[in-house]
């Protein structure tokens, strides 16, 4: 039978890549989104999910067999984001409700469902790691719980299964996008690169020399279709990380060597990028001149303060994926790997330069 996925939040980090595998398995794939951007086999669909009578109206007659959220919208405090993050689920599972064809959704949340929310962002008491799904919820307010409440509603009520997905900070590309660590890696290399100045670690010491780990937006897609399509993953919760682990004093090499800049090594002082990177707009606006480049405007292309949040973060940050290993889920990327094909994807599509 024919599967249909609509995808939420298709011109994202998550989004694309979910939009772009799905196409590749032979699904039918339609892109929602406020500002749709040209992907190839996508059929887009613009609509603005604080607009229920508009979201109702661009999804007449769609009927979606799989629905992937992969979106969320930045507020001023936690209980905005609470409002409106759970909002737009909401307004989107009811506007694809009177189709009556919906079989399966997924949710692609994140670890602040164990780190807690921005205004609380790895402060108190916190799970010990490895995070495990069944740590459960944090007792504080977060948007992601409320997004997930939204699903597990409309669930009941109409009947579909679904799944919850926690990525850890995602490489992957998107112009434009809120939470875009790889990207903004890249931009400030080649600012470094552009100006003589040293590579130099933005974050804490806990996060220079513990363990992490991140996600391959390419990893969580191949799991979310995988928790979309396996009995045995209907209404279940996953972490999602690629399945190695580093330290950023190992990394930070690795990615200064690829850039070919000089990397200084960390003396123990935070030095956020959003203080190293405050002036550079003129700079990045003239690099893009010089090399013809797609994006001259800094900011949409990086994201100092969620980049200092995740290397500024006083704890380790490790995450169980024991759980779909053991149904069967077997996906692995190597991160420095996926780094690196970031970079050269940013290369080939005119975001950075060639060389």
């Amino acid at each position: 039978m024919t599967k249909t996925a609509l995808v939420v939040g298709a011109s994202g980090i998550q989004g694309s890549a979910i939009a772009a595998k799905l196409v590749e398995d032979g699904w039918t794939v339609l892109g929602l989104a406020r500002s749709p951007q040209e992907q190839e086999g996508v059929t887009h669909v613009a609509a603005d999910l604080l607009n229920p009578e508009g979201l109702a109206l661009a999804l007449e007659g769609l009927k979606p067999t799989h629905v992937f959220l992969t979106t969320w919208l930045r507020q001023a405090t936690e209980a905005e984001n609470i409002r409106v993050n759970g909002t737009m689920i909401r307004n989107l599972l009811d506007a694809v409700r009177p189709a009556g064809s919906v079989e399966h959704v997924a949710l692609v949340t994140g670890l602040k469902h164990y780190l807690g929310p921005f205004e609380a962002y790895g402060k108190g008491t916190l799970p010990k790691t490895p995070f495990r799904e069944n740590q459960g919820r944090m007792d504080v307010a977060n948007f992601y719980y409320a997004q997930e409440d939204e699903v597990f509603a409309a669930a009941t009520r109409d009947g579909f299964g679904y799944s919850i997905h926690r990525p850890h900070t995602v490489i992957g590309k998107a112009v434009g996008n809120a939470m875009n660590m790889g990207t903004t890696l890249a931009v400030y290399a080649e600012l470094c690169k552009a100006t003589g100045r040293p590579f130099r670690f933005p974050g804490s010491r806990v996060q220079w020399e513990s363990l992490t780990d991140m996600t391959d937006a390419r990893q969580l897609a191949a799991q979310v279709i995988w928790a979309s399509t396996t009995p045995a993953a209907r209404n279940e919760d996953f972490n999602i990380v690629n399945g190695d682990v580093f330290r950023w004093n190992w990394m930070w090499h690795r990615i200064g060597d690829y850039f070919g800049v000089e990397v200084e090594e960390f003396d123990g002082v935070e030095r956020p990028l959003e203080e190293q990177m405050k002036e550079d707009a003129p700079v990045w606006a003239e690099i893009a001149k010089k090399h013809g480049l797609a994006e001259s405007e800094l900011s949409r292309l990086a994201s100092p303060w969620h980049t200092d949040a995740d290397l500024g973060r006083p704890i380790e940050v490790v995450t169980d994926m024991s759980k779909s290993r053991a149904m069967g889920f077997t996906g692995y990327v190597a991160t420095d790997r996926a780094f690196f094909d970031l970079f050269d994807r940013l290369r080939v599509d005119g975001i950075i330069p060639k060389t």
